[in-house]
């Protein structure tokens, strides 16, 4: 999973180029590997507060900010920064930028120390007086107030679905290799008989397998929505939501069901309990998740369901 973030040319910035990008951005941006700079000190899941600023200043705005939890932000080309056009006017005055690594002004501050996911680099960015060409800005530049945050939450559509197919793999890896453990140990998991009848290993495993095949479909419902162009805000969330969730589960009680074996630091089973928990967090997280499935249900706006 790590090695999936670190991917050149695969970084979320690149489906934030991807979703809101004009057809002069896309050939331009073509074949540059992209982080995407969205959470703040002081902003986390709640992106409507960012405070990262972007003004105009003839041809270039400059932007003055600071960026945490990066993830490739000192690996990629350059970074698709999220900046408020106006502070006043809320969500629908963010927009996002491509800065690109080398910009006086851009800076590396950190790399952080991780639980998990340790082959990708996260970076802490630190924004002072960034000079970018305004074709930088991706999309739209005007602001729009009916469409409120619609534009660079496209980029949400897209990466939510990686995210929760990112869990499915884990999540997948975790139980083939639970199996092979079980095996060894001689426990017989039988599909043909129910789990009362079974021992307490094999059940479990059954469980969680079941619980496995719910998210990789929900997983496979949002990406081909994704691919096709179809809205897919609600389906993304609950992939994202129930996969993130499913994988950290799922890796952790596999760890258990194999003892000292999925404990050790040997084994692949305690590293991927470990890069499963970013995976409930990063993307939004699972409370943010569940606010945007019920409100998309109840059919409440941001300001209604908080």
């Amino acid at each position: 999973m790590g090695l999936t973030l670190a991917m050149p040319r695969q970084g979320l910035g690149n489906s934030a180029i991807a979703s809101v990008a004009n057809d002069d951005q896309l050939k331009r941006f073509a074949g540059k590997w992209a982080a995407m700079a969205i959470t703040e000190p002081d902003c986390g899941s709640d992106s409507a507060a960012i405070r990262t600023t972007a003004v105009l200043d003839g041809d270039e705005y400059v932007l003055n900010g600071e960026k945490i939890f990066v993830t490739s932000g000192q690996r990629a080309d350059a970074v698709v920064v999220w900046a408020t056009l106006d502070r006043d006017l809320g969500r629908s005055a963010i927009k996002s930028f491509v800065v690109e690594h080398g910009t006086p002004g851009f800076e590396v501050v950190r790399l952080e120390h991780k639980l998990g996911i340790r082959a990708s680099d996260t970076a802490h960015l630190l924004l002072n007086n960034v000079r970018v060409p305004k074709e930088n800005l991706l999309g739209n530049p005007e602001i729009d107030p009916s469409r409120g945050f619609a534009g660079v939450m496209q980029t949400f559509d897209n990466t939510r679905p990686l995210v929760a197919a990112m869990a499915i793999g884990v999540a997948r890896a975790a139980l083939d290799e639970t199996r092979r453990l079980l095996a060894e140990a001689r426990v017989k998991i039988d599909y043909d008989r129910v789990s009362a009848d079974q021992t307490a290993a094999a059940a479990t495993f059954i469980q969680l397998e079941a619980d496995y095949e719910a998210a990789y479909l929900l997983t496979l419902e949002a990406a081909w929505m994704a691919d096709n162009s179809k809205p897919n805000s609600l389906h993304a969330s609950m992939a994202k939501a129930k996969a993130g969730r499913s994988a950290t589960d799922i890796t952790l009680r596999c760890v258990e069901l194999v003892g000292n074996l999925g404990y050790a630091e040997t084994s692949l089973l305690e590293k991927w309990s470990r890069d499963a928990k970013i995976l409930d967090i990063f993307e939004g997280t699972q409370q943010i998740q569940q606010l945007i499935v019920a409100r998309r249900l109840l059919g409440k706006t941001s300001a209604e369901l908080k």
